[in-house]
């Protein structure tokens, strides 16, 4: 007989409808557009240099690890592009953190993640770690480590990913990472219904 924590159809009717709470609803949204941010100013920031070296220091004109597949637009788009990218940075950082701590005295990461709830499956559960606990965490400590502000002060955070362009090359992979894991969370949020999971993370409406 199937675990009722496994078939959603019964673990609802057992334990009511789940609907997310409204800390969780507001930095849902916080990040979706922090994430836009993110993208668009990362996008800006590759056009005006359009490859990725490995070590500390990397430049035109010098050998690189991978030239990417982008026209070199040198408009001056960095200036706009970094300022958007840190701030929508350190917005994406403030939201996360809410909704971590939220997590951790919920217990939802207790409950829901580490161990089979009633709102995940096991893929889920482990893409959910992945994402939250493995890769937000990488992108942060990358990005950090091209700051020569930070660098300065923990320059032992520079020294093991061996290198600020090192860090420039993991943080463009991991945020790759992060912007497939989007595309797939979009299309199955389409898949199970678009409108009613909208509305559901508008409103609060039980899922």
């Amino acid at each position: 007989m199937a675990d009722p924590a496994y078939v959603p159809e019964i673990a609802a009717a057992v334990t009511g409808s789940p609907r997310h709470s409204l800390l969780v609803r507001t930095t849902h949204w916080i990040h979706t557009a922090a994430f836009l941010g993110l993208l668009v100013s990362g996008i800006a920031i590759l056009l005006a240099h359009p490859r990725l070296y490995w070590g500390e220091a990397g430049g035109m004109g010098g050998p690189s690890l991978i030239d990417l597949p982008l026209p070199l637009v040198l408009t001056g788009q960095t200036g706009w592009g970094r300022s958007l990218h840190f701030l929508s940075a350190w917005v994406c950082i403030l939201a996360g953190l809410a909704y971590l701590l939220s997590g951790i005295v919920s217990r939802h990461f207790r409950d829901n993640v580490f161990s089979p709830g009633t709102l995940y499956n096991p893929i889920q559960r482990v893409t959910y770690v992945a994402v939250v606990f493995g890769l937000f965490p990488l992108v942060i400590a990358t990005g950090l480590a091209m700051s020569p502000a930070v660098t300065s002060v923990f320059p032992e955070l520079v020294a093991l990913l061996q290198g600020q362009q090192s860090a420039r090359t993991i943080h463009f992979f991991v945020a790759a990472l992060l912007f497939v894991f989007l595309i797939v969370h979009v299309t199955m949020v389409v898949r199970a219904g678009f409108i009613h999971r909208m509305r559901s993370m508008l409103t609060g409406e039980p899922l």
